[in-house]
């Protein structure tokens, strides 16, 4: 099939990436073009593992390609994909006038072709329920009739993982009230649905025992909600289990033990129960925020997602609570922050906790430095009012400062030489927020270490039976 991707952030380009590879031919579009520019010259704008080497292989073949033009584009395609952001407006809910251009601009391409075929416009952005209906009620009332069918369905894109997450989902889920979307739909996904695809070493390996992907279809409305619900049941449970890790502390348990044997149980699963400083990113956030707003809007009160929201709030705020309680008044401390990246194997800061941990560090009147392998050019350009000062490794970060803060999961940050590290501080607290440390290893190298939920040391936790 011939692909029109609008939108070239990170489920854009992950897309186009992806269905490239599957055989089809792909143009991304957007209205930036510096952005298509870097992209033409194989340069991805976003730190994602194993992205760039994709898309160098798939623009080399001839099945990939960027453009500025949109409508040229539109106008070539047998399915035109969108993928635009749909950021939160101030008051949670969610702006959707990126959609609304895009759909000027795709009847415009459309009434530029003299014979009318029928085209797949395929939402792929987050956006509230109801509004596939409303877009094909928008084409249907327009000088376009019937032609476009308009179909759900939504992105299911770990950051860090996404490639991987986009050749081998969990499901494929598409919302259609159109008989006629079937057949295009199948043939937009069949090598992803049947895993006929190749595997060479530039893309994640297939998982083991994955034959056949499951296609749900369901209504429009069904769709859009599956997204939300899916993003809001992730968001409680890493909210249930810092709550957990909240009262262990206080109790003498290890939240670790006790999410390990919670995660067992397999009507619950491990994934998601790790306990920590909360969730940031693009994605939990906003969407759990915007099901409240959905849900307020038609008389509802959402006790259960609004707990899930403030208890990640509050769970910033317990970095600055632990600070005071090991070193006092934070005027004139040095802290150091070990990761700016809202989660590992990204470069993304937006509602990054890290953000948030400075600027209180900040206002309190504490020196804030930072290390991340990715992230630090992103932060000096989304947030150029922070004073932060930048190391340029985690020896650099650590001379003079105070205490060591956690912040991001990076795998390298595991094998750090934590004696090193010590060495060179002025202080001698870890404050361990993602629990990625062995306490005793870190107090045998000098530290005084505090994590999130470990009350018991290891070595307690550890010794019995």
């Amino acid at each position: 099939m011939r692909i029109c991707v609008i939108g070239t952030g990170y489920v854009g380009l992950v897309t186009a990436a992806c269905l490239s590879h599957i055989g089809h031919l792909v143009v991304g579009v957007d209205v930036n073009r510096r952005k298509i520019a870097r992209l033409r010259e194989g340069l991805s704008p976003i730190y994602e593992p194993g992205l760039e080497r994709l898309l160098r292989v798939q623009m080399a073949a001839g099945r990939l390609a960027f453009s500025e033009d949109v409508e040229s584009a539109i106008v070539e395609a047998d399915a035109v994909l969108i993928a635009v952001g749909t950021p939160p407006r101030v008051d949670g809910h969610v702006d959707l006038r990126h959609i609304e251009a895009v759909l000027q601009t795709l009847k415009r391409a459309f009434e530029r072709v003299a014979e009318r075929t029928m085209r797949l416009v395929v939402s792929k952005s987050t956006v509230p329920v109801g509004t596939a209906r409303w877009m094909a009620e928008w084409f249907r009332t327009s000088s376009l009739g019937s032609q476009v069918l308009v179909v759900s369905n939504p992105e299911f894109l770990r950051e860090g993982n996404a490639v991987h997450d986009c050749l081998y989902p969990d499901r494929i889920i598409v919302g259609a009230e159109d008989a006629r979307a079937v057949p295009l739909v199948h043939q937009l996904y069949r090598p992803i649905l049947e895993q006929t695809f190749p595997t060479p070493d530039y893309i994640p390996p297939r998982p083991d025992g994955l034959r056949h992907v499951p296609l749900l279809w369901m209504d429009w409305d069904s769709a859009e909600m599956a997204k939300y619900a899916s993003n809001a049941f992730l968001a409680l449970k890493i909210s249930f289990a810092n709550e957990i890790a909240n009262i262990c502390e206080r109790v003498g348990a290890d939240v670790l033990r006790v999410m390990e044997a919670v995660g067992l149980d397999h009507r619950i699963g491990p994934h998601y129960l790790r306990a920590g400083i909360g969730w940031g990113g693009s994605c939990l956030g906003k969407d759990l925020l915007a099901l409240i707003r959905l849900a307020e809007h038609i008389g509802y009160d959402p006790a259960l997602l609004r707990a899930a929201y403030a208890t990640n709030v509050a769970q910033r705020r317990i970095v600055i609570e632990k600070l005071r309680a090991a070193l006092g008044s934070l005027e004139g401390r040095t802290i150091g922050l070990l990761g700016l990246a809202f989660k590992p194997n990204t470069d993304d800061i937006r509602d990054a906790p890290s953000m948030a941990i400075a600027r209180a560090l900040q206002d309190a009147g504490a020196r804030v430095k930072v290390y991340d392998p990715v992230a630090m050019e992103n932060a000096k350009a989304e947030h150029p009012d922070l004073a932060l000062s930048y190391a340029v490794d985690p020896i650099d970060l650590a001379r003079e400062c105070d205490a060591l803060v956690l912040v991001t999961e990076w795998e390298e940050f595991r094998h750090l030489d934590l004696a090193a590290l010590r060495r060179v501080m002025r202080g001698d607290l870890l404050l361990d927020g993602r629990n990625l440390f062995d306490p005793e290893h870190a107090r045998r190298a000098g530290f005084t270490y505090m994590g999130i939920g470990r009350a018991v040391s290891a070595s307690r936790a550890h010794g019995a039976g």
